[in-house]
């Protein structure tokens, strides 16, 4: 497959841009912790060099942020030329979140340290999210996670990122639920339901959005600025960055590639969900006479499906490939990744027949990009709104 070169310079590169107006203190400190998060064990003068701050600017920023309990010094470097050089560490519980994410059948809650291990995680599974019952389900399960963070650091854990689906209650019936819960559900202010049962500070995220970013922290070095993203689950959700860059729009909910149109056949066009989505394998699993829950895909004997499975991945990823190209006309030159929340075998079989269909699009002159699969699966919506709030806070 044709790849485009990979990024020579990494997106989180402060590349100088430090700024020094003494009136400007927290700015730069935030650059010096942020090269510091993303070049784990760079010295002093390294810093300063990435940073474009003069060296004793960043001695007095690395004090500060020692005694704040963000940085920390690894021992010294010898064997070098000239004074060993101290590696400066981000500390590991300088900073706690909790990610939730809200999906259609499902939810997942992680807690979060600085350097995105996930400490704990809960998970629930429901029907459909209950407006009267759910925030209280997921309060509880923060205050049991909260109960992992040592005492002395309670303290550091102050932000909840809450990622969900973009117009979930104009698709709640879709799922069984009655009337009265797509009401509540209009009408329903998430972030206030979670600060009244947690105390903390809630951010809401789209869940492509929070997935995506997660996805892009987990890329190793020089990360792209430019990114499309699509984590195939109950519908496909999607993210973008661009030129560095997380889209998300006036309401949170750009980016949102799985309401693309897209034709396969003579019957015309039809969004990308209703081809490549879960839950248009499940109904194609329904039409051959071999119906299927969702709720306990885990347990699924995918043998006994094969010939359906491998229709619903074919078709899947011609409408992710034709959809893949409609957004490189917008992004240039990005790099793709393409994710599910199915077994490990079939997310490669689907990112694979996706590499292939891209390549095959009769177009002149595009060259595929680079395709990767991603790391997190099911657990990047709830990962990445986690780290948002944390980023957003200290880098």
């Amino acid at each position: 497959m044709s790849k485009a070169a990979g990024p020579t310079r990494d997106i989180f590169d402060a590349g100088g841009r430090a700024m020094r107006h003494k009136g400007l203190r927290q700015a730069n400190e935030r650059t010096v912790l942020t090269v510091v998060a993303f070049n784990s064990g760079v010295s002093n003068a390294e810093i300063a060099r990435m940073s474009g701050l003069a060296p004793q600017t960043v001695s007095a920023i690395l004090a500060n942020l020692e005694r704040d309990g963000l940085v920390e010094r690894g021992p010294a470097l010898r064997g070098r030329r000239g004074q060993p050089a101290t590696p400066i560490l981000l500390k590991s519980d300088g900073g706690f979140a909790i990610g939730v994410e809200l999906g259609w059948r499902h939810a997942e809650i992680v807690l979060l340290n600085m350097h995105a291990q996930v400490l704990g995680q809960r998970h629930l599974d429901y029907s459909y999210p209950d407006a009267e019952t759910i925030f209280d389900q997921i309060g509880g399960a923060v205050a049991e996670l909260r109960a992992l963070v040592p005492a002395e650091s309670a303290g550091r854990l102050l932000d909840l990122g809450f990622a969900m689906p973009g117009r979930l209650a104009d698709n709640l019936g879709q799922l069984g639920a009655p009337e009265t819960q797509v009401a509540q559900w209009r009408h329903l202010d998430p972030a206030a339901e979670l600060v009244a049962r947690t105390g903390l500070e809630v951010f809401v995220y789209n869940d492509g959005n929070a997935a995506c970013w997660a996805e892009l922290i987990a890329l190793p070095q020089p990360r792209p600025a430019n990114i499309i993203y699509f984590l195939v689950s109950h519908y496909v959700a999607a993210g973008v960055v661009g030129d560095g860059v997380l889209w998300s729009g006036p309401t949170g909910n750009a980016a949102n590639l799985g309401s693309m149109l897209v034709q396969l056949d003579a019957d015309g066009p039809v969004h990308v969900h209703s081809i490549a989505s879960l839950k248009a394998l499940c109904r194609r699993l329904a039409a051959a006479g071999k119906p299927h829950d969702l709720a306990i895909r885990d347990q699924w004997n995918w043998a006994a499906i094969g010939p359906e499975l491998d229709a619903w991945i074919a078709d899947g990823a011609r409408a992710l490939a034709r959809t893949a190209f409609n957004a490189t006309t917008m992004v240039e030159a990005p790099l793709l990744i393409i994710d599910s929340v199915l077994a490990s075998e079939i997310t490669e079989k689907l990112v694979a027949r996706f590499s292939t269909e891209l390549e095959a699009l009769p177009v002149h002159g595009f060259e595929a990009p680079r395709v990767v699969r991603g790391r997190y699966g099911a657990m990047a919506p709830a990962i990445g709104a986690a780290e948002l709030p944390l980023f957003n806070r200290y880098f």
